[in-house]
This record gives structure tokens, sequence and C-alpha cells, in this order.
């Protein structure tokens, strides 16, 4: 089976997690990375879920799974090695067109999750369409060792340029050159030295005058 591939805004969206264990309380902490409103159902959690509960920062019902936990959901994750419980959460789902990952379950999902490589805005997904969890893990850490912070930093300076040359009044399509010099430069190499003086000469030679690193930075 082929999967579309998608990155999924789920900024202020309704989450269910079913499930309190190690497994849940990963998928939770990456949900509230990316601004979901949380619930978790289970009558078993971990400490940092509690405390997370505790705090405000999620809902939790210490209890089973019910089916009516779905309603007013976009996401279920399903986070529980309880086969028959994630076979009705899938089922659940498919009958209110919910989006539903089942964790190690892709028999029994609409959409499954990548690994990720994390930059700040910078996210590199892998997948093995569900083959081989063990091959996108060793993936993961190859990409892990490639791409380190300093693409973080990379990404949210060519963001900052980017804004300054639309707000400058300049037509998008006359950026790539310009971005194509930036990319194509030692500008990567400058970040991960911290050369700012090299870095703010490089910005003047291809974009001219008032593209400063700190303040582009800043901004």
């Amino acid at each position: 089976m082929r999967y579309y591939p998608v990155h999924l805004d789920i900024q202020n969206r309704n989450v269910l997690v079913v499930g309190g264990g190690s497994v849940g309380t990963r998928k939770v902490k990456t949900l509230l990375d990316c601004g979901a409103r949380v619930t978790v159902v289970s009558p078993e959690v971990s400490r940092q879920l509690w405390e997370l509960a505790a705090s405000g920062d999620i809902k939790l019902a210490e209890r089973s799974y019910q089916s009516e936990d779905l309603n007013g959901v976009f996401v279920v994750i399903g986070a529980t090695d309880d086969e028959r419980l994630n076979q009705q959460i899938s089922s659940d789902a498919d009958r209110l067109n919910t989006l539903c990952n089942i964790a190690d379950r892709p028999e029994v999902c609409n959409f499954i999750l990548p690994s990720i490589v994390q930059r700040d805005d910078l996210v590199i997904t892998i997948s093995t369409s569900g083959q081989s969890p063990a091959l996108a893990k060793k993936l993961r850490k190859a990409l892990e060792n490639q791409f380190g912070e300093e693409y973080g930093t990379l990404l949210q300076l060519m963001g900052a340029i980017r804004k300054k040359l639309l707000q400058q009044a300049h037509k998008p399509e006359a950026h790539k050159p310009l971005f194509e010099q930036l990319i194509n430069s030692d500008l990567i190499v400058m970040i991960q030295a911290g050369k700012t003086e090299e870095i703010d000469a490089l910005l003047f030679d291809i974009l001219g005058e008032g593209y400063n690193f700190e303040e582009l930075m800043r901004s």
C-alpha cells in the first residue's frame, strides 16, 4: 500500500489519545508541540501525563475508552496493546470519518506516522509505508547526524530574509536566484562555526545593504 504524504495542521484541533503508557506519553508530547488540544483516555497513566493534566496542558479521563469519546475529535491516536480495543477505535473512527492512527498497527490505520528529524521548523520525515520501522529508525539516526541544529538556524534566517524581501515589494519569482546563491554558498558552515561577521559580509554581497544576521534572527 502506498500512502499519500502530508504534513497535518493540528493547531487548536481536538486530538484524542487512547492509552497512557510510555507510547501514549511520547505521542502526547509531539501533539502538544504542534499546538493540538489533547485529551487522554486511559484507566492508568504515566506520571508525566498526570502532571500535564494537573497543569492544564491536557484533559485526562482516567477510565476505559468509550465510542462517544470520538465526538468532535479531529484525530485519534491509539496507543494500547489491546487488539480488540485498537479495532474498536479504528471502527469508530471509520464510522465518523475521523483520522486514526494506531501505534505499530498500520493495518487498522487510515494514516501512519513517519519517523521524524526536527530542527526547529525544518522537519524531515522518513516512512517505510509500515514495512520496516527498524529501517526507518536507522535512517532517522543517520539523518540526525547529517543535519545538525545549524539547519534550524539556516531555515529561520531564510524565512526572515524572505519576509523582508516581500515587505520591500519584491516579486517572489525574483527571490529564487538569491536564495540559490545563499544555499550554494558556505553559509551553513559559517552558521555552524558562529562566524557572524562572515555571514554579514555574504548577505551584503548577495542581498545588498540592510541584511544583518543578528537583526534578522530577532525579527
